[in-house]
């Protein structure tokens, strides 16, 4: 009789999104658009991490609508919630419980050198606050919870990664081997969509809003907002990151919603003004928006459905979670919970 084999447990993934404002094309297509094809691979975890975006002053109303509008978004876009574990930050206690005990193993000097705070400190000097510093400890936390093996970053998450494989390892160094040494994950294609208005930049919610392009606009606005993008004094699309970066911006943005190759639309482009080029991009944004606006507004007129997807998903977070904590509690010598 032949031996049967178990198949190979899959690698966990883990990624979490600020409920701070409407996600942009950027995120899509960088993110989420990236997120539903990596659902067969992996074993992940999406979450709309709330405790997060408490780092700086939030309207309690707007914090709660934004956290069921990104909700909502994560599965319109296509995310599978009964495969996918999709659920909110602050309905798991293990992050923040996690957490504290993972700041015990970071060092201050760690946490100063962070860009992010250094950056959101300048912004925000009236409200320097010590969960703006300790937020990379928090973040570990997500992230070592669920022993997750990758993460999609950005590249101003790099840093904060970095602190995260840190610690993860200093525990082990310590106590043993304990936590999973995350990597971080980042898409080969459309992972940094540029600003409309300065395309040397990465687009971003936090801009002025003729910057970025959200998952939510109608199409008029599209359509205004790409004709206003800015581009060069030259007339041919062409793909030149160095000398031609708003028109190679713009390009990409098509390339990935399209599924055409930039070179094919050079070619198709090829002798045809930017106004045309504009609007073949606004065309094909729109198109690829329109389903995902659809399924959003059904999605957000029924509130039980999403109150539901939230109570189960977090309850499925929090029993992988419980593992994670009785082990550290164990290590660190804890007395176990009768």
């Amino acid at each position: 009789m032949e031996s049967q084999h178990k198949p190979e447990p899959k690698k966990v993934l883990f990624s979490g999104m600020q409920p701070t404002g409407t996600l942009m094309i950027g995120n899509y297509i960088g993110a989420l658009r990236n997120f539903v094809l990596l659902e067969a691979q992996y074993d992940c975890l999406f979450c709309v991490v709330d405790m997060h975006a408490i780092t700086v002053r939030q309207d309690p109303a707007m914090l709660r609508r934004r956290t069921l509008d990104l909700l909502a978004l994560y599965i319109a876009a296509g995310l599978n919630p009964d495969k996918s574990i999709i659920y909110c930050q602050s309905h798991v206690p293990g992050h923040a419980e996690l957490a504290w005990v993972l700041g015990c193993f970071t060092y201050m000097g760690e946490l100063s050198r962070m860009t992010q705070f250094k950056d959101k400190s300048l912004k925000n000097e009236e409200n320097i606050n010590a969960g703006l510093f300790t937020y990379p400890a928090l973040m570990a936390a997500d992230i070592l919870l669920y022993q997750a093996h990758l993460v999609p970053v950005g590249d101003d998450q790099k840093q904060h990664m970095e602190l995260a494989r840190d610690i993860a390892q200093r525990f082990n160094g310590v106590y043993g081997q304990t936590f999973v040494v995350p990597e971080a994950y980042i898409p080969k294609e459309g992972a940094r969509i540029m600003s409309l208005k300065e395309p040397s930049r990465k687009m971003s919610k936090s801009d002025p809003e003729d910057t970025y392009i959200t998952l939510l606009y109608e199409p008029v606005r599209i359509r205004k907002k790409l004709r206003g993008a800015v581009t060069d004094m030259e007339t041919q699309v062409r793909y030149d990151r160095a000398e031609k970066p708003g028109i190679s911006s713009l390009m990409e943005i098509m390339s990935v919603l399209s599924g055409k190759s930039l070179p094919d639309i050079e070619s198709a482009f090829a002798g045809v003004g930017y106004g045309a080029f504009k609007d073949a991009v606004a065309d094909a944004v729109v198109d690829a928006l329109a389903p995902i606006q659809a399924e959003y507004r059904r999605l957000i007129d029924d509130k039980g459905y999403l109150e539901r997807i939230m109570k189960q998903n977090a309850e499925r977070a929090s029993r992988i979670g419980a593992r994670t904590l009785a082990k550290v509690h164990k290590k660190i010598g804890f007395v176990p919970r009768s």
